[in-house]
C-alpha cells in the first residue's frame, strides 16, 4: 500500500510518498509525477520519501529517473538516505552538481 500526497507550496511542490513504493504502486506515483509536472511551472519538486518503508527495482528505477529531470529526494532514517546516496552517485542530475540527500527538518527551514 502506499499514499501519494501532492502538497502544492508557493516555492516549491512536495509529492509525499507513504508505504511502500512497489509492483503498481510505481506506475501510480509516475502517473502523478506527469500529472504534477503541468501543473508546477517554475517551481522544483521535492519528493519526500522520509516515510517509504521498502522500494522495489522498477520504484529505484522511477527515483532515478525523477531524480534526472530534477526532482529533489529527501529520505531519513538509514536504509533510505543510503538508497538516495546510490541513486545520486549512480544516476546523473540536472546541471554540476545535482540534487542532494536533504533531511525532513532541513527541508522545513
Amino acid at each position: 500500500m502506499l499514499r501519494i500526497t501532492v502538497e502544492p507550496e508557493p516555492d516549491r511542490i512536495r509529492l509525499k510518498l507513504e508505504g511502500d513504493l512497489v509492483g503498481t504502486w510505481v506506475s501510480e506515483v509516475e502517473e502523478c509525477w506527469l500529472a504534477t509536472c503541468s501543473m508546477r511551472g517554475d517551481r522544483p519538486l521535492y519528493l519526500d520519501l522520509t516515510d517509504v518503508a521498502h522500494v522495489d527495482q522498477a520504484g529505484r528505477y522511477l527515483l532515478g529517473l525523477l531524480r534526472c529531470s530534477g526532482a529533489h529526494l529527501i529520505a531519513s532514517g538509514t536504509s533510505m538516505t543510503e538508497l538516495v546516496r546510490s541513486i545520486e552517485e549512480t544516476w546523473p542530475g540536472p546541471g554540476a552538481g545535482g540534487a542532494r540527500v536533504r533531511s525532513q527538518r532541513r527541508l522545513d527551514a
